[in-house]
């Protein structure tokens, strides 16, 4: 089963996006902020969703601090935020984003993007 590692401030957003992939397959885990997700990166996780605006750090540093590891090369991310800026878009893809999904979503758009990523059919 693939991994994911889902990192959102919003209690709320965790939830639902976690219910979301688990729907589609996914083992997954949560953090509460980045640096509370880099603290939960393991090896084994294939994907993780990150929201831009968090405490602490934003979702781009660790998107920029991830895509800075070796060991995190092949790992799939998706910028799950409020940011609909075309300018905040490339800035993530920039960093080493894979993809970016606008709040608010729905589980269809989320899968539509696992698809254009390859991650599922």
């Amino acid at each position: 089963m693939s991994q994911a590692l889902v990192v959102d401030d919003s209690k709320a957003v965790r939830m639902v996006i976690c219910r979301n992939l688990a729907q589609l397959g996914y083992e997954v885990c949560a953090a509460a902020d980045a640096a509370e997700a880099l603290g939960l990166l393991r090896e084994e996780i294939s994907l993780v969703l990150v929201d831009w605006n968090m405490p602490r750090m934003n979702g781009l540093e660790f998107v920029e601090r991830l895509r800075a590891d070796p060991r995190y090369a092949a790992v799939k991310v998706m910028m799950v935020t409020t940011e609909t800026e075309v300018e905040q878009m490339i800035k993530a893809l920039a960093a080493g984003a894979d993809e970016y999904v606008m709040k608010p979503f729905t589980q269809e758009i989320l899968a539509d993007k696992l698809r254009i990523m390859g991650l599922i059919q």
